[in-house]
């Protein structure tokens, strides 16, 4: 597995794992948006398949946010979103913030236990955050710049 960085013609790839992740997906329009906008934007991919990715920017001066992170269902629990995000994470910890943020459904059992295990803490509920309804967990992770967990 490789990890690079997203280039326009894994737009078409990128938003298929985004719809079959998520109930509620960004439009590929917004995928384009952002990334003409310069965030950082990675993709794994696999014998030259990409099989994952992950955008993530500064959203205020001194915070980093993962804007959304997925792996294709047939090829999870391969190492792709661990590396992913340790790869994100690395970057924007060389960028002088305090921590990084990100949103998970309260649901996600499994997504909250894997953002834990890079030492994420779970900070507060933001209700009806989704078109459902449901509320987003919002996990944060304080960021020293000299090391980044691997647990």
């Amino acid at each position: 597995m490789k990890v690079r960085k997203f280039v326009p013609k894994d737009l078409k790839r990128v938003f298929e794992i985004e719809n079959m992740s998520f109930d509620q997906s960004y439009g590929i329009n917004m995928f384009q948006q952002l990334y003409e906008m310069g965030i950082g934007f990675l993709v794994a991919e696999e014998d030259d398949y990409v099989i994952g990715y992950v955008m993530f920017w500064i959203k205020y001066e001194n915070q980093g946010h993962i804007i959304s992170i997925a792996v294709d269902k047939n090829y999870r629990r391969l190492g792709a979103g661990r590396e992913l995000l340790i790869r994100a994470i690395s970057i924007l910890s060389l960028l002088n913030i305090d921590a990084i943020y990100l949103e998970v459904r309260q649901s996600n059992v499994g997504a909250i236990k894997f953002y834990e295990q890079f030492n994420f803490i779970k900070d507060r509920v933001v209700p009806g955050y989704y078109d459902t309804g449901e509320g987003a967990l919002i996990m944060y992770l304080p960021v020293n710049r000299s090391k980044v967990s691997r647990k």
